[in-house]
């Protein structure tokens, strides 16, 4: 999502950038965006789910679209003993399976060599324990080489190696960047979670800024990586047609969902320990209610979006257990119950599933609902934003049959479909005013040819560029946080109840209750009109 203007710590883009050497057939760089500042790609955690599923795939496709300098190098580290070959080898086995397999997110049916070629001769890996100090001074040797060299640290590892890594880095002396910005950058990625609580997100705040800047630090939700999340800022702000209507005036409440077909896969261990209201919630389903109900910035420049997030986080009301509802499957249609799952209690009380009721303190959203709800084992896998309009007067249409009007309901569509699809209201044919609700649809696929991406290429081009507007702040990490914190705590240690739902379903009937009590309803995870 860069806007080519670097910031305070990236160097100045060169005025005729040096194009990546770009293997033979490759498209050029897209129109308005040049090569990324050649820079080496440390990667903790290189042999690892993340590494091999989304970073290396993304370095691929960007590599393929010129966006990649000729300097460019990739250093894995991680642990156990292997050759830079045999994990080549790995990388290149696995890139090449998730081309085979249609039903994966690379859009890519067959590799380049010339591309692949390209990014192994910059591969080398470094084994080494994380808590070792040696590994890092191993490290430093290979960075050495190039004094002035730009260095972006990606942590792929669990949260509990964020510290260490971070500390020994430090320690190293592997953080040090100029205080002017005119220097060589060091950057550090941070995946979530960002601490498990408020209490914990504030001590590791603390931590990394014992050893790097804010402006270093590039906390990363993959949510904001998608084109259509992107898009929400566009749709809202590049359209006279939306924005004025886009307040309590006009807006009933919103619906943020995301649902998925599929259990735990596999991470039961994982699962029992965060659950879906910690691991979703505050994080990704906040991030989309950021980018829906924040004011519109002065500038698309980094600080100007964080800045309007910021505002809108802070603004939220405290959740409390009676604004939740927590679930966890059973036996369904879909699948065993998640207490049969491997490495999973039989007796566990973890919620699957999270619904909640959001109020926003601001003069925008004032008495405004947002539902958020996510869930395992569900009907349909199903990301999207549903925006429903209060109803219209009744005056106009009360000499006719019409008895009630639909509400219209505009639904931003993230995942699997990409789009935006609209319900709204209009006559019937026939000498009777009738009035019924149809429903219009965009689709991306209509109208702009697939690109392949896995939702990490722009989150590592701004990141090498320097953009941090996909990027979360520390303010606004503690403020997410704080807004969930009754729940993950709760007053008097009284545990929030988990109700059953059947795999296969729509959830818990209480989730159903939660937005009953308001006078509405769910929108369908199934409808019968296409989406």
């Amino acid at each position: 999502m860069s806007t080519n203007h670097p910031t305070s710590d990236s160097p100045r883009a060169p005025t005729s950038p040096k194009a990546a050497a770009r293997p033979h057939g490759a498209p050029a760089s897209p129109a308005g965006r040049h090569p990324a500042p050649p820079c080496t790609l440390v990667i903790f955690g290189a042999g690892g789910d993340l590494t091999k599923r989304l970073l290396m795939p993304a370095l691929y496709n960007l590599a393929v679209d010129g966006l990649l300098d000729d300097g460019m190098k990739v250093i894995g580290v991680n642990h156990g003993e292997r050759e830079t070959k045999a994990w080549c080898e790995d990388l290149h086995s696995a890139l090449q399976q998730f081309a085979a397999d249609k039903a994966s997110t690379f859009h890519t049916d067959k590799l380049d060599d010339n591309a692949w070629n390209w990014i192994a001769r910059r591969l080398h890996y470094i084994a080494g324990d994380f808590e070792d100090d040696d590994a890092y001074q191993h490290l430093a040797q290979q960075l050495d080489g190039n004094a002035q060299c730009n260095v972006v640290f990606y942590l792929a590892v669990s949260a509990r190696f964020f510290k260490p890594i971070v500390e020994r880095l430090g320690k190293a002396g592997l953080l040090k960047q100029d205080d002017d910005g005119n220097g060589p950058f060091r950057r550090i990625v941070i995946e979530k979670p960002f601490g498990t609580d408020l209490a914990s997100a504030r001590d590791l705040n603390r931590h990394l800024l014992t050893f790097v800047r804010e402006r270093q630090i590039y906390r990363i939700d993959h949510f904001l990586g998608k084109d259509t999340v992107q898009s929400i800022l566009a749709v809202r702000f590049a359209n006279a047609l939306f924005e004025p209507i886009w307040r309590r005036e006009y807006i009933d409440s919103v619906q943020i969902t995301a649902s998925e077909m599929i259990g735990v896969e596999g991470r039961g261990s994982f699962y029992e320990q965060t659950g879906a209201f910690r691991d979703m919630v505050p994080n990704h389903l906040f991030q989309l209610l950021g980018m829906v109900a924040m004011e519109p910035p002065n500038s698309f420049d980094a600080e100007a979006v964080r800045d309007r997030k910021a505002e809108i986080f802070d603004a939220l009301k405290p959740l409390t257990p009676d604004d939740v509802v927590f679930g966890q499957y059973g036996k369904g249609l879909s699948g065993a119950a998640y207490r049969h799952e491997p490495d999973v209690a039989p007796d566990s009380q973890r919620e699957t599933y999270a619904a909640a009721r959001v109020q926003i303190d601001n003069w925008r959203w004032a008495g405004v609902p947002f539902y958020l709800r996510t869930g395992k084992r569900l009907a349909a896998r199903r990301t999207e934003i549903s925006v429903h309009l209060k109803n219209v007067p009744f005056r106009p249409f009360r000499a006719t049959a019409v008895d009630t009007l639909t509400p219209n309901v505009m639904t931003l569509r993230i995942d699997p479909s990409h789009g935006t699809s609209f319900h709204f209201n209009v006559k019937t044919p026939g000498p009777v005013m009738q009035i019924d609700a149809v429903h219009s649809s965009f689709d991306y696929d209509d109208f702009f040819a697939e690109r392949a991406n896995v939702g990490y290429e722009t989150l590592l081009y701004d990141c090498m560029l320097g953009d941090e507007t996909l990027f979360q702040r520390a303010d606004s990490i503690e403020a997410t946080w704080a807004a969930v914190d009754g729940v993950l705590h709760p007053k008097h240690g009284v545990a929030i109840p988990v109700y059953d739902y059947a795999a296969g379903g729509a959830g818990p009937a209480e989730a159903d209750a939660l937005l009953a009590c308001d006078g509405r309803a769910w929108r369908s995870l199934t409808p019968t009109e296409p989406t």
